[in-house]
């Protein structure tokens, strides 16, 4: 007896699948994303000083509101981007974080001393600096601003470089901007929080012990942990440290290792796919008779992948082309009249524009590599294969991309918006300072591997 043969898909979905690919392969493409940090933050410093700058504070101060009923809370824009959305990118951080600490750079002494030696060098000189131009107390407050490096953006840089740059230089830039990210969260957590109240901190212990029970009650869904990740954000509100180390804290308690049930997921796929495939091989078949062996499948995925990668996953195209594009526009729209651009600026101002800008373009390479350098002379630890002093002099360029987490902690440290908008305005500047001589650096320290006669032939051939 034949089988009706399965109709051919129409031309709009084969278009529409080759869309969806086409789609999530840019979404995962490293450089793109810096770019489009960049573009957005081109755009909101273009916005404030076109002649609707007023409208670009206006925009980003209007009052939201939040809530039903006696619960109603209303913030301006401004700080639910600041204090709410961006708890998501230190999410991914604290996911990040979870990982390298698991099974990555972080996770043997050996491995780690390299890039907490050097990472630490990449704090203190930036730090030094600063301070040496800075006397002042109240400039004196933005010590930390040219101390942190911007992962996405500099990797992305990175990847600008193509197959030219090892693997081991991408490693360690990652394990270095993953501990500055753990510094910058200390460091906001000590320096840039108020008075610590116990009342909140109680709050906080309440929502790791939820999500704790949920995980040891075995639930799955991404919806169920809200409502605690919620509670741990209001603690650390309440208790006077910023609301975004509640994203870190939550990265910190997400499991590294599967969530198995009771059968094995790869049991489970098997008898899924053979009940499916059972299911379809019937002549006539209902719709609702697929949806049990489609839900195990879904759940055998589940259980094989370790929540900590698949929440990472999940996030990492909202956050680098939806949160961090939208914090760029919200704080890097800088008044250059502000800051002394157009000559009536003060002088604290250039003093803080100077700290910032010499302490990530300087600062950051020369404390990077000297602190390496002197580990590896004193013999506590050494380079790892494949990677050259060349290859750390790039890694320090780069690290000095100080960009989206540089730009928090200058909200964190100024109140005054004149010093507040240079140290932004610094920001900018050595940002992309030190990805040009970050490019530079890496082009001329590492040879392209395509060999210059093949690709000639391979031209020649095929203008034949």
């Amino acid at each position: 007896m034949s089988r009706h043969p399965h109709p051919a898909p129409p031309v709009t979905a084969k278009v529409s699948d080759k869309i969806s690919d086409a789609l999530d392969r840019f979404l995962h493409v490293e450089a793109l994303s810096g770019i489009v940090l960049l573009v957005a933050a081109c755009i909101a410093l273009g916005w404030a000083n076109s002649t609707w700058a007023d409208s670009y504070q206006g925009f980003w101060h209007a009052p939201l509101t939040f809530g039903a009923g006696a619960w109603m809370v209303t913030q301006p824009l401004h700080f639910w981007i600041n204090d709410g959305l961006m708890a998501i990118f230190f999410l991914v951080v604290g996911l990040e974080i979870r990982r390298e600490l698991h099974e990555g750079a972080l996770a043997s002494l050996r491995q780690a001393a390299l890039p907490v030696a050097a990472a630490l060098g990449g704090v203190l000189v930036p730090a030094i600096i600063f301070i040496a131009i800075n006397s002042d107390p109240a400039t004196r407050q933005g010590w930390a601003v040219p101390t942190a490096t911007d992962i996405a953006f500099a990797l992305g840089v990175l990847a600008l470089l193509g197959k030219r740059i090892p693997a081991t230089v991408r490693v360690l830039l990652l394990a270095i901007a993953i501990i500055d990210d753990i510094a910058a969260i200390l460091i906001i957590a000590l320096f840039y929080s108020g008075g610590i109240k116990l009342t909140g901190l109680a709050i906080v212990a309440l929502g790791i012990v939820m999500v704790w029970c949920w995980q040891r009650l075995g639930i799955r869904s991404a919806l169920a942990y809200l409502p605690p990740a919620f509670v741990v954000w209001l603690g650390l509100l309440y208790a006077g440290l910023h609301p975004t180390l509640a994203g870190v804290v939550l990265g910190l308690l997400t499991p590294v290792r599967p969530m198995q049930g009771r059968e094995n997921p790869l049991a489970r796929a098997s008898h899924a796919l053979q009940e499916l495939m059972q299911r379809t091989d019937r002549r006539a078949h209902a719709a609702h008779e697929m949806m049990h062996p489609l839900k195990e499948l879904q759940r055998a995925q589940l259980e094989m992948l370790p929540p900590v990668v698949r929440v990472q996953a999940v996030l990492h195209p909202w956050v680098a082309y939806g949160v961090m594009p939208l914090f760029a526009l919200a704080n890097a729209g800088v008044s250059l009249s502000g800051v002394g651009i157009d000559g009536s600026g003060e002088s604290a101002g250039l003093m803080v524009m100077a700290g910032v800008t010499l302490g990530l373009v300087i600062g950051k390479p020369v404390g990077i590599v000297l602190v390496s350098l002197l580990m590896v002379k004193l013999g506590v630890c050494r380079l790892p294969e494949g990677l050259t002093w060349r290859g750390v002099l790039t890694v320090g360029c780069l690290a000095g991309i100080g960009f989206t987490m540089s730009i928090f902690i200058s909200t964190l440290a100024f109140d005054d918006p004149a010093l507040l908008a240079a140290a932004k305005l610094a920001v900018l500047i050595a940002s992309t300072t030190a990805a040009v001589i970050g490019l530079i650096v890496g082009l001329s320290a590492f040879d392209d591997p395509r060999p210059r006669s093949s690709t000639r032939e391979t031209c020649h051939c095929r203008t034949l």
